[in-house]
């Protein structure tokens, strides 16, 4: 699928922006690319799969160069969190997805610095990755801090989908697991509705958590305390999660981590 088909709408949980990389990024990218970056794009610029594309485990062991267990990061920022959790399990292999220049490009010199042979970038739309991901192929999936889209009308453009939940369940392997973290109270809430109703996942989380069970928006957020509430069951913070820039901003501002474990069945 391409992103001019005019029969094709998509609903994109990113803005599209030229991500402008300072000298150093340029040469970590020119050096580091034919190492990590994966050649599964349509073309120049896009961010679409190539057609007939298919993300099996024989290309991720073809790719790899084993038959390591596979885990996905959707959304890797700057690389902090998939880069440490590469180093620290060489026995498994990591495939970063992100879609900004510098995101990529500070992904890979972390990497290249560590001389990571575990670890691949894909420079793509993550849903679109998913939906040419065959059976069994990974054995995690993470989506930490997702971009949170905070305005009532852009909820729509969050990634965690029923569509999205779908192919990331084909994707997973017997009793893999989606990992999912957010500091945004709504998006908990919007994690919840999209996955706790599921038959193909199950919410293994341990804690009891109270929430609105009404969506605020940008700007409305001071009402969700006077809302209705309800009890939902969340997980204990990731220990496979090191604590990112991201995150201790999140818990300086005096924000809630919500995280959550959902077992493919």
């Amino acid at each position: 699928m391409q992103e001019n088909d005019p029969r094709i709408h998509h609903v994109l949980s990113f803005v599209r922006r030229a991500g402008r990389l300072d000298d150093r990024l340029k040469r970590a990218w020119q050096r580091y690319a034919p190492d990590f970056l994966l050649d599964i794009n349509a073309g120049p610029g896009s961010l679409d799969v190539k057609p007939g594309f298919v993300f099996d485990r024989a290309f991720v062991d073809r790719t790899w160069g084993n038959e390591n267990p596979l885990v996905i990061e959707i959304g890797t920022g700057q690389g902090e969190n998939v880069v440490a959790a590469a180093q620290s399990r060489p026995e498994t292999n990591f495939l970063a997805v992100e879609v900004y220049d510098p995101g990529v490009a500070h992904t890979m010199l972390r990497a290249g610095k560590l001389g990571l042979s575990n670890l691949r970038v894909a420079q793509i739309n993550a849903p679109e990755l998913f939906e040419a991901a065959q059976a069994g192929v990974a054995d995690e999936v993470w989506t930490f801090f997702p971009d949170p889209w905070p305005k009532m009308k852009h909820h729509k453009r969050r990634i965690v989908q029923p569509a999205l939940a779908a192919n990331v369940h084909r994707a997973l392997g017997e009793r893999g697991v989606w990992r999912l973290a957010t500091d945004i109270e709504d998006y908990a809430l919007h994690v919840h509705e999209v996955m706790d109703g599921r038959d193909d996942f199950a919410n293994i989380g341990s804690l009891t958590v109270s929430l609105p069970t009404e969506h605020v928006g940008k700007g409305t957020a001071d009402k969700a305390e006077s809302m209705p509430h309800a009890d939902f069951k969340e997980s204990e913070r990731y220990e496979g999660r090191i604590l990112t820039n991201f995150e201790k901003k999140g818990l300086d501002a005096g924000r809630v981590i919500h995280d959550f474990t959902y077992q493919a069945r």
